[in-house]
């Protein structure tokens, strides 16, 4: 059978311009790629953990065996949703298989025809994908700018208008973190409903690692935080926080959760071990921002602070525009034994493309210190 025409002239125009995507395996290479910040996902501990704890439950059952509205919604889940509401010191929490799904059932279901939605235009694109499948007009505002966002409410605002807006706490392509507290008091002076993703936060801020909102004292102030558990947690799924209100609504209202399967008791159970210890190992996450401390002396050292997105996040990226060229830098650092992965454009835009470097707790200052002197090398 013949593949449409179309769509291999799309797979040739990725070809040429240097940025088809492809599968790869996992490396042996010093890892400075994953999102594992705080090395949970390679666990031994928590791994244990988790098989204990389910064989202490009696649930020996590999499967959901349906939407959680039919029957796949186990004890499990409302005691680890409690959990994660006390923990994020939030109303209600409510679960979902991913983050990705997380956002497409929210905002294709929460915003209403009439209504708007703002967002930093630099949003995550699972966040877009929603906005697409809302009823709802979208406008962005320029990246972390707390004026152009106020300049928007004002412009679409109307006495019977409801009004989102949207930002991350931690950028996935730049690592840097927006003004929350303004984005927070413009929110309430406009009586707009603000909603955080905080994938990226989770873990790496707060006094527990709860994330950016907690540590800024905003819980309260925001309508709905969006947290995925595939970056510093080490496991699958996400959860939405917010009103007993909202995850009602979302119960009813969010495709991504009534039409498809629960995650497994085992992915559960994973989540619930690894936010029990997140809350009691202080360790992981000092070890960590002393590697964050580390990185950022270590650049200025060696005059690369220019290349580098700000950051104070785990994410470090260093902007080296041409897909060409940065995936050569990436290729050459990967043959010295760093994984590090170019993002190149469409991913984020033309003359933007640029090397994305992962801090984790397990990385050694001299891995670190190694690392950005190969860089400096490939650079100057």
């Amino acid at each position: 059978m013949n593949f449409p025409e179309k769509l291999t002239e799309k797979l040739q125009k990725r070809v040429q311009n240097n940025a088809l995507r492809q599968l790869g395996c996992n490396s042996p290479l010093i890892d400075f790629a994953s999102n594992d910040y705080l090395g949970f996902a390679r666990s031994e501990k928590i791994f244990d953990e988790v098989h204990h704890f389910l064989i202490a439950s009696d649930l020996k059952q590999n499967g959901a065996t349906g939407s959680r509205l039919l029957t796949g919604n186990f004890n499990l889940y409302t005691e680890t949703e409690h959990l994660i509401a006390n923990f994020h010191d939030a109303e209600t929490a409510l679960l979902f298989n991913s983050g990705y799904d997380a956002n497409i059932g929210f905002f294709s279901a929460v915003p209403q025809k009439g209504d708007f939605i703002i967002y930093d235009e630099l949003i995550h694109a699972s966040i877009r994908d929603g906005i697409q499948l809302s009823n709802a007009r979208a406008y962005k505002f320029k990246h972390n700018d707390d004026e152009d966002l106020e300049r928007l409410i004002l412009k679409v605002k109307a006495a019977t208008s409801t009004i989102y807006v949207v930002t991350e706490s931690v950028f996935s392509m730049d690592g840097d973190t927006p003004p929350i507290h303004e984005i927070s008091t413009i929110c309430q002076k406009h009586k707009a409903y603000f909603v955080v993703d905080e994938a990226h936060a989770l873990g790496v801020f707060g006094n527990q690692g709860e994330g950016l909102v907690q540590l800024l004292d905003l819980q309260n102030q925001i309508f709905a935080r969006i947290i995925t558990f595939g970056k510093g947690l080490g496991c699958h799924g996400a959860v939405i926080l917010g009103s007993t209100e909202l995850k009602s609504y979302l119960v009813n209202f969010a495709r991504s959760l009534i039409y498809t399967t629960g995650l497994s008791p085992h992915a559960v159970a994973t989540i619930q071990m690894a936010y029990q210890n997140l809350a009691e190992n202080n360790d992981v996450r000092d070890h960590l921002r002393n590697n964050i401390n580390i990185f950022n002396q270590q650049k200025q050292l060696l005059g690369l602070k220019p290349l580098f997105v700000r950051s104070k996040s785990a994410i470090q990226c260093a902007v080296v525009q041409g897909n060409e060229k940065v995936k050569n830098i990436a290729a050459d650092m990967q043959r010295q034994g760093f994984n590090v992965k170019a993002i190149l454009s469409p991913t984020v835009p033309e003359g933007q493309e640029r090397l994305r470097i992962c801090l984790h707790n397990y990385n050694t200052e001299s891995e670190i210190t190694a690392l950005l002197k190969a860089l400096s090398d490939l650079i100057f």
